[in-house]
């Protein structure tokens, strides 16, 4: 492994090889840091059943379209090759698995402290994504929850919870695709939520969520860009089959947790499992050394570098970092940009 170089890139997911694509093209050094023995990123980690929103067409990484499928919303497993072979395509310089330890800071550049070794670097670019660090939410009573609970992140299919009776918390997408997964499977499925579930129309696909965040990338009006989202769940196949058999009916959610499940009002809803669908955090820990989380959890960043220190860049974590930066097709776009702010300030044509 080298150990300078223009721009670490700690992440080699979809946003990390996006960014590299993009400093490739400007002749830029730069080397990519992958915790992952195998290409693929978090993608490796999703359930069996899991599919894209949108046709292959439309869920491509910069320069090379992704293959079509025999399927209009493709699997996990196209997805995985797609990126293993698009690392190949354009030989980008990813070193696996290394686990990055910390960064830090000094006049003349970054150091990035690895388990093999130690890299310096003038820029580095953070790609990890969120995938690592799952939210779960502070419920009163949670502990005392005789049965299993896990989050979305380690969900791997419906087969671990046959029979049985299952919450699953969330009413965003995941929440949604996991509940159809298990109709059919469990005993007994609840879908609880804080919030209504908020479907885009059934002949909608991921195509129309890019475009919407086209649409709020350019609006000013905060009314306006709110407005520009009518709805967020993609009714995929198997959601619209769960729909149409009552299991997506709204819960609401738990007051409190007990042994023998959870308390809504005056009910109580036994259950054997919990399944939280309720979001994640950014996967920033190796960052601590250079305190650049503000009291949001998140750091303070202009044009995806650190306010407190430009060096430090962030690409592919969701609306902060760009919209749909966290999606395959939307992430190139701030990969870009950033590729040439990066290649500005080391004095390089873009």
């Amino acid at each position: 492994m080298r150990e300078q170089v223009d721009v670490a890139i700690v992440g080699g997911g979809q946003a990390g090889l996006a960014m590299a694509y993009h400093l490739r093209r400007l002749g830029i050094d730069h080397l990519v840091l992958d915790e992952q023995a195998e290409p693929g990123g978090a993608w490796q980690s999703t359930w069996p059943s899991l599919r894209l929103f949108s046709p292959s067409a439309y869920s491509s990484l910069p320069g090379w379209p992704m293959p079509p499928h025999p399927d209009a919303f493709p699997p996990v497993d196209h997805v995985i090759d797609y990126l293993r072979r698009y690392e190949e395509r354009y030989d980008l310089p990813v070193e696996r698995p290394v686990t990055v330890l910390d960064v830090r800071s000094d006049a003349t550049g970054l150091t990035v402290e690895t388990d093999r070794g130690a890299v310096r670097a003038r820029f580095v670019v953070n790609a990890t994504g969120t995938w690592s660090a799952p939210f779960v939410p502070l419920v009163d009573g949670a502990s005392s929850f005789a049965g299993r609970q896990l989050h979305s992140a380690h969900y791997r299919g419906p087969q671990d919870f046959t029979g049985q009776r299952v919450a699953v918390v969330g009413g965003g997408n995941s929440g949604v695709q996991i509940t159809a997964d298990l109709v059919g499977v469990v005993e007994r499925v609840s879908l609880v939520s804080t919030r209504r579930l908020r479907f885009l129309p059934d002949d909608v696909d991921g195509r129309h969520l890019f475009d919407q965040a086209t649409a709020r990338l350019r609006q000013a009006d905060p009314v306006e860009q709110e407005a520009a989202f009518v709805g967020e769940i993609v009714a995929l196949p198997r959601v619209r089959e769960a729909r149409a058999k009552g299991a997506l009916r709204l819960r609401a959610m738990f007051d409190r947790m007990v042994p023998e499940g959870a308390v809504i009002g005056r009910d109580l809803l036994e259950l054997d499992a919990v399944i939280w669908c309720t979001g994640y955090r950014p996967a920033l820990r190796h960052l601590r050394s250079l305190r650049l989380r503000t009291s949001d959890g998140y750091p303070q960043v202009e044009a995806n570098r650190a306010v407190k220190d430009p060096r430090v860049c962030f690409v592919g974590y969701g609306d902060w970092t760009g919209p749909a930066s966290a999606t395959l097709i939307g992430v190139g776009r701030t990969a870009k940009a950033l590729a040439a702010s990066i290649a500005a300030d080391l004095g390089q044509p873009c």
